[in-house]
């Protein structure tokens, strides 16, 4: 009985710990200025919780998703982010719940930064009309700076130039943000460029701003110390993402304030008094400098918004398509899935059905196999799926499928075209090399290497067969700031020839006239479409103007 009795206690103890279990994954969390309670995202919604951690509450409950929370300095607002119309807009809401505001109406997406001093006005970035004397024009990658009344009206202009994560002092004289130089992504971590962020101090009653940070990589999200004279922010320049502090009337006084390892402290916040507050490794921790780190153990016991499973129609989201060899075939990725369905509509089959992600799809020369990449394995892969049984000529209508691997390594091989002889597949292998698979032989060869293609993103590459498969034309850049045409024997036996040679931007060449000629855009005159016509083996060029 004494044993019954014992092992009772510990199930019930390991149910209760299991059920109580720190949530992990709270993005964007945001100190009150009173330093008791912690505004934070969790799965798209807004949740406020104790700074000693606990039992948090759920501010926001929608299907749009919420982010961003800053808090307003009296602590009885927070404005915060959501996409509820579509793009995302800035709203407000009382700290205590309600119905949240919507304060922007722009097609754009907006993201609240913090409240005016006197709490009258929310600060926020967007890409919105221009200064008149202003000669860039904002973009997503260079966001302007706006304010908007607390209780909603006009927007007006703060700044025409990118800043972001702004902190405003408490008599609204002295701002402090860090700059947004060019369209590096905010996650990348080690980023060091030209384009690196850092942090400007903003003296208002000057009009006067002054980089205070010199560091080659990532200084960011600044926030002030009690007193104001000095600032806390997040830097890379011990490694990973820490926090770090100087002294603002000498900036060379910095020193670091923690020393966090295996990844970046995110979403720094601070209370009037100096507590700290930051993510790390999908929790939250406060600090009030001087003594250890505290991770917050937060409880959500909030139940989901929509069931966890969902019948989808397939009839939008449609990411990239194909178009069998005799036209009555659609093949489509959705979701990261492969469908074809009946050019006609009404009949459509799924092809895949995995956790990861499939795409590039293209049929082959006979229409009886598909070809597509899918990032399994922790690579992406190249496969083919094919009509099995012959008396069934369609995808969207057959009963037996067989998928098989064509390309599989330890590398990155994606962006399949097959030739249109259907014996050959150029690929891209490690996101900077053009590369050939004879699917007879499994021999590969290389066409570009890294130093002639240049990565930003996966299928941002560009190349094409000839009709004859003896030939391709790739985009290739030699140089950072242009593209070339490239006319690339699929043999490899031959060196490549560049077909333009302008110094501009050459990019999107396609075969036309069965393959004698060769099209293309250019900018070296403004936006034409350029003609390489190949005689007698030479290649001879000529502009043509739409």
């Amino acid at each position: 009985m004494n044993k019954f009795i014992l092992f009772l206690l510990w199930l019930s103890a390991t149910v209760s710990s299991y059920s109580q279990t720190s949530a992990l994954w709270l993005r964007y969390p945001a100190i009150s200025p009173d330093g008791q309670k912690v505004a934070f995202t969790y799965k798209g919604d807004i949740y406020i919780v104790s700074s000693q951690g606990g039992t948090a509450f759920p501010l926001t409950f929608h299907e749009g998703h919420d982010f961003m929370p800053v808090w307003s300095n009296d602590g009885k607002s927070i404005a915060f982010a959501s996409n509820h119309y579509g793009n995302f807009d800035v709203f407000v809401v009382s700290a205590q719940g309600g119905e949240p505001r919507r304060l922007t109406y722009h097609s754009s997406n907006e993201y609240p930064y913090a409240f005016s001093s006197d709490d009258k006005s929310v600060i926020f970035g967007g890409v919105r009309m221009d200064a008149a004397a202003h000669r860039q024009f904002p973009s997503d990658s260079q966001p302007e700076v706006y304010k908007v009344p607390a209780t909603g009206g006009r927007i007006d202009q703060v700044w025409t130039f990118p800043a972001e994560d702004i902190r405003i002092s408490r008599d609204g004289n002295t701002w402090v943000y860090h700059d947004k130089k060019g369209g590096e992504n905010s996650w990348r971590k080690h980023h060091n460029s030209s384009i690196a962020r850092d942090i400007w101090i903003y003296d208002r009653p000057a009009d006067k701003h002054t980089m205070i940070t010199s560091f080659r990589g990532e200084d960011r999200s600044p926030v002030f110390s009690p007193d104001e004279k000095s600032i806390f922010y997040l830097s890379e320049e011990s490694g990973s993402f820490n926090v770090h502090s100087l002294l603002i009337s000498d900036p060379s006084q910095k020193k670091q304030i923690t020393s966090f390892k295996g990844g970046p402290v995110r979403f720094l916040s601070a209370s009037s008094s100096g507590l700290l507050c930051f993510g790390f490794d999908g929790s939250i921790y406060t600090l009030q400098p001087g003594s250890e780190s505290k991770k917050l153990e937060i409880i959500i016991n909030t139940a989901g918004k929509i069931n966890n499973e969902k019948i989808l129609a397939v009839d939008d989201n449609v990411r990239e398509m194909a178009v069998s060899p005799d036209g009555k075939e659609v093949a489509f990725i959705v979701r990261g899935e492969v469908f074809v369905s009946s050019a006609e509509g009404g009949v459509t089959k799924r092809i895949t059905n995995t956790p990861e992600e499939e795409r590039f799809i293209s049929f082959s020369p006979s229409g009886d196999t598909l070809i597509y990449a899918s990032e399994r394995g922790n690579s992406w892969k190249i496969f083919q799926t094919r009509i099995v049984r012959s008396e069934e000529p369609y995808f969207y209508a057959s009963t037996l499928l067989k998928e098989e691997p064509l390309i599989s390594s330890e590398h990155d091989s994606y962006q399949p075209k097959i030739s249109p002889n259907g014996k050959e597949i150029a690929y891209i292998e490690d996101r900077r090399s053009l590369k050939v698979f004879t699917i007879a032989s499994k021999q590969i060869r290389t066409l570009l290497t890294p130093d002639k293609l240049i990565y930003m993103s996966d299928g941002d590459q560009y190349f094409q067969w000839s009709p004859d498969s003896k030939w391709l034309l790739a985009e290739y850049s030699p140089i950072m700031s242009n593209s070339e045409v490239a006319l690339i024997p699929s043999d490899g036996k031959t060196q490549m020839i560049n077909l333009t040679r302008s110094g501009y931007n050459d990019s999107r060449p396609a075969w036309v006239n069965k393959g004698k000629q060769m099209l293309w855009f250019s900018d070296r005159d403004g936006l034409q479409l350029c003609q390489q016509r190949q005689q007698t083996g030479r290649c001879l060029q000529s502009l043509l103007h739409p």
